[in-house]
């Protein structure tokens, strides 16, 4: 039992390895290439974990050569067009003006009712607001509205004296200090128990969460103790 768990745990340290070698973008969105290359390795991986007589190093040198593969495979789709189109395809566009375009729709095998509830996950409740949708290499459905029908923006209504945003930087994470966060915001350790001890806090680890907005302004969430004794 010892020997499986062993050979698990090793096959499933390449397997997570090889993932994160091939990039984050193989998370969350597969190109077809890549998504054959998963399951393979995912296959490859499995037949040592279910038997004690094939040696580990037939799931591990499989599992690396398609690694390899997809790495090569990679960079000749950034290097070239031709190749990029061999192995990821191109995005095809599916409705154009208002209009589904019934040849594409069919090429691409997708059927009127998945583009309808693609059109609703997205906000698009009427064909005839949407200027161009384009069904990229990776399954998803990207759309355009017509100028029309588009959400109304900042630019739009020429507000004035409009609120930052920015992405937050989070200077204290479950009790801990994050000291490259703390330089980022051009922060002291003093500053920030300046401001803990303010909400109720009598040291950082009294902390759950601290960030701090682009407008300067500090969020702070006490852990749960620290809460009830107040």
């Amino acid at each position: 039992m010892l020997v499986i768990i062993i050979r698990t745990l090793i096959l499933y340290a390449v397997v997570i390895l090889s993932l994160r070698i091939m990039g984050k973008r193989q998370i969350g969105e597969l190109q077809p290439s890549e998504l054959v290359v998963a399951i393979m390795i995912s296959d490859v991986a499995t037949v040592p974990m279910e038997s004690l007589d094939i040696p580990l190093l037939s799931g591990i040198f499989p599992v690396l050569t398609l690694l390899f593969a997809e790495v090569i495979t990679s960079y000749a789709s950034i290097k070239s067009g031709a190749m990029r189109k061999f192995f990821m395809g191109e995005p095809s566009i599916i409705i154009y003006d208002g209009v589904i375009c019934e040849k594409e729709l069919v090429r691409q095998r997708f059927n009127l009712s998945d583009l309808l509830e693609e059109l609703r996950l997205l906000g698009c409740f009427d064909i005839s607001d949407v200027l161009v949708a384009v069904l990229e290499t990776s399954g998803k459905l990207s759309v355009i509205p017509r100028d029309d029908a588009r959400p109304v923006t900042v630019r739009d209504l020429d507000l004035k004296n409009i609120r930052k945003e920015g992405l937050p930087y989070t200077i204290i994470l479950d009790g801990k200090l994050n000291h490259s966060e703390l330089t980022r915001a051009g922060k002291t350790k003093d500053d920030i128990l300046k401001e803990i001890k303010k909400q109720g806090a009598t040291k950082i680890s009294d902390v759950f969460i601290a960030s701090i907005d682009a407008e300067d302004e500090m969020f702070v969430q006490l852990k749960d103790k620290v809460r009830k004794q107040k």
